[in-house]
């Protein structure tokens, strides 16, 4: 390669630029996809009841944004406008029914849980929304840390809110009692001691509240989220 066209081309931009590095720690807080974009809200509600459950859609949705964003990426130069939001749904369709087959697989009891709300990552706002609005536009490796950002910024949400609402709503995590047994005539540790379990945290307006309170923290440290009448 000659100097000119060494120069044409530029300097090759680090895996790990400034800019790449945002594309994951932006979702995080800032630009979170639940408590800034208010996108994905309904799993939120839906499945944050224990701690598992929260953790296996987390991997479910992770999977399908990095696999997906990476793929519509690759196919962008070649998928026709017109058709564009059909192949998005195809491959996000394809990729939700991959997870699907793997938890009904490996944790059953975990797929029974969760439901038809493993078949609805199809429609998930924060996917369709990261499909459209960056990997059409950018090439694979930004669009694999825009995705991963986005599922990170999803996950460490849906996991505070299955860690508040299990252990305030069932004494428990990941299935595990924390204060004891609650059995009628048979209390132990603090149950025994009059402790009774929140019933609230296992309604789903629970999940609302909670989210509400994040959100509350995040502007509370960070006054240029907050709106301006």
């Amino acid at each position: 390669m000659s100097a000119t066209e060494k120069t044409l081309k530029g300097p090759k931009e680090p895996l790990f630029s400034r800019k790449n590095r945002k594309l994951i720690t932006e979702p995080l807080s800032d630009n979170n996809p639940i408590t800034i974009q208010v996108l994905g809200i309904c799993s939120a509600l839906a499945i944050t009841v224990q701690v598992e459950q929260s953790f296996w859609m987390s991997v479910a949705v992770l999977f399908v944004m990095l696999v997906g964003n990476v793929v519509i990426s690759l196919l962008r130069n070649l998928i026709p406008s017109r058709v564009r939001i059909i192949i998005q749904l195809v491959v996000v369709a394809f990729l939700v029914i991959v997870v699907d087959e793997l938890l009904q697989a490996f944790v059953p009891d975990v797929s029974a849980k969760l439901s038809v709300f493993v078949g609805l990552i199809i429609t998930n706002c924060i996917i369709m929304g990261r499909f459209e609005a960056f990997a059409m536009g950018n090439k694979p490796w930004p669009s694999f840390l825009d995705g991963l950002g986005n599922a990170l910024g999803y996950a460490w949400i849906l996991m505070v809110i299955g860690i508040v609402r299990e252990v305030l709503g069932s004494g428990a995590f990941w299935g595990v009692s924390l204060f004891g047994s609650n059995l009628p005539g048979k209390e132990t540790g603090l149950y025994a001691l009059g402790y009774v379990n929140n019933n609230l945290m296992i309604l789903p307006p629970s999940a609302l509240i909670v989210v509400g309170i994040i959100i509350w923290i995040q502007r509370a440290r960070n006054k240029e989220l907050i709106e301006e009448n």
